[in-house]
C-alpha cells in the first residue's frame, strides 16, 4: 500500500512539473502575441493550468479547503477573461469605426468637390 501511494504521489508531483513547463511556455506566448486575440487565450490558458495546479496540490497535501480557492480562482479569472474580451472588442469597433468615418469623409470630399479625385490620383501617380 505504500508503494502505491508513492508511485501516486510521484504522478502527482510530475503532473505538477509538467504544468508548470506549460505555464511558462503559455506566458511566453502571451507575451509575444501577435495579436490580442492569442495573448487572451494564453492569459486563460495560463489561468487554467494554476487551477489545475491548486487542484492537485489539494488532492496531494490532502486539503480539503484548496478546492474552494480553486472554484474562486475559476470564477476570478472567467471575470478576467470576459473583462479582456470586452475591452479588445471595443477596441476593435472603435478602429472600424474610425475607418468607416475616414471613408465616410473621403465619399464626401469626392461629392463636394470634383477636383478632389484628380489630386489624390495625381499624388499617387507622382505627378
Amino acid at each position: 500500500m505504500e508503494l502505491l501511494r508513492t508511485g501516486y504521489d510521484g504522478v502527482l508531483i510530475g503532473m505538477m512539473i509538467v504544468l508548470a513547463i506549460l505555464i511558462i511556455v503559455s506566458m511566453v506566448r502571451s507575451v509575444l502575441g501577435p495579436r490580442i486575440a492569442d495573448r487572451i487565450i494564453a492569459v486563460n490558458m495560463t489561468g487554467t493550468m494554476i487551477i489545475m495546479i491548486i487542484a492537485i496540490l489539494s488532492v496531494y497535501l490532502e486539503e480539503n479547503y484548496l478546492v474552494d480557492v480553486c472554484l474562486i480562482y475559476a470564477m476570478i479569472s472567467f471575470l478576467g477573461v470576459v473583462v479582456l474580451c470586452k475591452v479588445y472588442t471595443g477596441v476593435y469597433l472603435q478602429k472600424k469605426q474610425m475607418k468607416e468615418d475616414l471613408a465616410a469623409v473621403e465619399d464626401n470630399l469626392k461629392h463636394q468637390h470634383p477636383d478632389f479625385q484628380e489630386e489624390k490620383s495625381t499624388k499617387k501617380s507622382g505627378r
